[in-house]
């Protein structure tokens, strides 16, 4: 089974994805907010996923962003949802910021730089590829 991870946010939604084995997280696609649902329970019926990782906002000093409240509305609408899919909060704190610098390592344009739905995938990947190396800790 998978593990997939969401970067949620108020207009779209990265999303990252493990291999079978969870060894190697990939960045999957970026979905608008309003369509992640839908997006997930098309995605579910095709794909066995074991867990889903998702970032939970902190500021610098620990206390939730102001993104908190509606990530946490999202979240509890998941487990709704999908009650049989485990759900794990992961700190997000510089995952945007690390995408970025990951777009600025890998030679990409400022152009491609710019594609704010590849920013909020590669941070989804960046929450998994966290999340995968503190279970193998």
């Amino acid at each position: 089974m998978r593990l997939l991870a969401l970067d949620y946010g108020k207009r779209r939604t990265g999303i990252a994805i493990t291999d079978e084995l969870q060894i190697i997280a990939s960045g999957l696609t970026t979905v608008d907010s309003e369509t992640l649902m839908p997006f997930l329970t098309d995605y579910f019926s095709k794909e066995k996923v074991a867990k889903v990782i998702i970032g939970d906002p902190k500021q610098m000093d620990g206390t939730p962003s102001e993104s908190a409240e509606m990530i946490n509305a999202f979240v509890s609408k998941f487990e709704s949802a999908f009650p049989q899919i485990p759900v794990v909060r992961v700190d997000e704190r510089f995952t945007s910021k690390m995408a970025f610098q990951s777009m600025i390592d890998s030679g990409l344009s400022k152009k491609q730089r710019q594609n704010k739905g590849l920013i909020d995938e590669i941070a989804a990947t960046i929450l998994l590829r966290d999340y995968l190396t503190r279970k193998m800790i």
